[in-house]
């Protein structure tokens, strides 16, 4: 089989239209449909199904797309690998959590971009389970999310290490001393962001090891939605004190330590152990280190994880 052919067939697939692949891979029509042909003749098989809004896989077209995905990705690499020459350019494709972006990345991103003003540095934001995926799948080159990750196909490195705490509104009525934070009534209603969240993960173990099994998850996809709903006294979050320290400071929001140093979690980066590190993802790391130290001058922060 061609390369070329698969290339064509996985961005069928992906925009299900033959005539929307041309106008992506910059041909004409009937070349895409001469190869999307001459790739069924090749296998024996249909891949696709024709109908009057496009196309749709076949079941060979469904077994084919992740080897033909594969291949796309490693003649990628491979022209990555070709074109990189120790100085850092080309796109860098990077996740993090809502809350990384947030509190931790702005600073960085600025002191890397005019560092390598070669290198296009593209964002994404999600959970780290999402994260982790992309960069399995290769979607993205690397992501900062919550360790610990052990996985035999990803490469870790520790950047810093986030102290968690428990977050409400400033004014919410408490039933308990021992966990000021507890709502008062049987049922606690916690602001998180979707499942694969790591903190929201932390947050309904810890309601769990302290009795409470009504558990109302109010789901989010935004930071500020969440931090919206903590000061209106809708539901409590668990969150890095970074984010929150700045609303704490200006009585918009209390927040509770976590005993023990559970709340000690590190913040990560991942990466395929069988990809090409760049020069653009080794600098980005470096700076990440740099700026690593200002993240845990809280002596907090040095204490050891349990």
């Amino acid at each position: 089989m061609d390369s070329a052919d698969l290339q064509f067939f996985a961005t069928v697939a992906k925009v299900g239209s033959i005539s929307k692949a041309a106008l992506s891979l910059d041909r004409v029509q009937s070349n895409v449909t001469q190869r999307i042909k001459r790739l069924e003749s090749k296998l024996g098989v249909p891949l696709f199904h024709r109908h009057a809004r496009g196309v749709s896989l076949t079941a060979a077209g469904l077994q084919l797309l992740p080897y033909a995905n594969q291949i796309d990705q490693m003649l990628e690499e491979a022209r990555r690998v070709i074109l990189d020459d120790a100085k850092p350019n080309g796109l860098l494709k990077l996740g993090a959590m809502e809350t990384t972006a947030a509190i931790r990345l702005p600073a960085l991103l600025v002191d890397f971009s005019s560092y390598y003003p070669a290198v296009d540095l593209s964002l994404q934001t999600g959970t780290t389970q999402g994260l982790i995926d992309d960069v399995l799948e290769r979607r993205l080159d690397a992501a900062l999310v919550a360790g610990p990750v052990n996985h035999a196909d990803l490469v870790s490195q520790r950047i810093l290490t986030e102290e968690l705490v428990v977050v409400t509104a400033p004014w919410a009525r408490r039933a308990h001393q021992a966990l000021p934070w507890l709502p008062e009534g049987g049922t606690t209603k916690i602001a998180i962001f979707r499942h694969g969240c790591a903190y929201r993960q932390k947050l309904e173990a810890l309601l769990i090891r302290n009795g409470v099994r009504a558990i109302q998850r109010m789901e989010l996809g935004t930071l500020d939605g969440i931090l919206g709903c903590v000061q209106a006294g809708l539901a409590i979050t668990m969150l890095p004190r970074a984010v929150v320290a700045a609303l704490a400071a200006a009585d918009k929001v209390n927040i509770y330590s976590l005993k023990h140093q559970q709340g000690f979690v590190d913040t990560i980066l991942v990466h395929r152990r069988d990809a090409f590190v760049t020069a653009a993802l080794s600098c980005f790391v470096a700076k990440a280190l740099e700026h690593a130290p200002l993240a845990n001058a809280n002596p907090l922060s040095a204490l050891p994880l349990h």
